[in-house]
């Protein structure tokens, strides 16, 4: 049975437990376990309800971080437990940046594996490391596999990289690989749409400068007057 949070001092002696509990890292290739730190501006405990809950929870573990203005969990030990998040949900895990107005999760064997999105929309944004290239994406719903690095997109979902934008009502992207698979609905009016944006040409910040006149050769204007004033002479 979980400790009673009813008075402050057993709350804190709770967080502090919750803080120094090291567990394997979950989303992570590292077998090293590392520590787990949850901060929240408070925290109770339904033992009718087996529920744990949280106000302005912040969960860390190595490069993840999950915040949520409300949690609710069924327990501390991560081994298969599932938790409940309200309100500007915020991830990010492993350069990806998500946010969304809920979400459920699930843990098993001290893993995240599987991260249930929803938003109006919810956004996700990624960029690979050591570039300067962004994927963007939203969608009202991510099913994200956190351990097979797959997001599954649905509801006026969309995805860009690189000026290519894609618009269907399902992608299932893969993070790794930078695959996209896109699915309409099947209805007559909803087919998935393609945006392909050309690269800007490479001279076009010299475009228009082959014909100015350069510093040693006269204008066209003055050399015409400079003959006039030869035959002029001449005369």
């Amino acid at each position: 049975m979980m400790p009673s949070t009813s008075s402050p001092c057993a709350a804190a002696r709770f967080l502090l437990a919750i803080q120094i509990f090291s567990l394997p890292a979950f989303a992570q290739l590292s077998e090293v376990p590392l520590q787990v730190v949850i901060d929240a501006e408070s925290t109770d405990y339904d033992g009718n309800a087996g529920m744990l809950q949280f106000t302005g929870l912040k969960l860390t573990q190595g490069d993840i971080s999950i915040a949520s203005d409300d949690a609710r969990s069924t327990g501390l030990d991560f081994d298969n437990t599932t938790w409940q998040l309200t309100g500007n949900v915020v991830f990010d895990i492993s350069g990806s940046h998500i946010e969304s107005d809920s979400a459920d999760l699930s843990f098993k064997d001290f893993e995240l594996q599987v991260a249930t999105i929803e938003g109006s929309p919810a956004t996700f944004e990624y960029r690979r490391p050591g570039t300067e290239e962004t994927t963007l994406a939203s969608a009202s719903r991510l099913h994200y596999n956190v351990a097979e690095g797959v997001i599954e997109f649905s509801g006026d979902a969309s995805i860009s990289e690189g000026g290519n934008r894609i618009v269907a009502e399902s992608l299932v992207y893969s993070i790794r690989d930078r695959r996209v698979n896109a699915a309409s609905s099947g209805a007559p009016d909803d087919r998935v749409k393609v945006t392909f944006t050309p690269p800007a040409a490479e001279n076009e910040a010299d475009a228009g400068t082959g014909n100015d006149a350069t510093d040693d050769e006269p204008a066209t204007g003055d050399t015409g007057e400079r003959e006039t004033e030869r035959r002029d002479g001449g005369e």
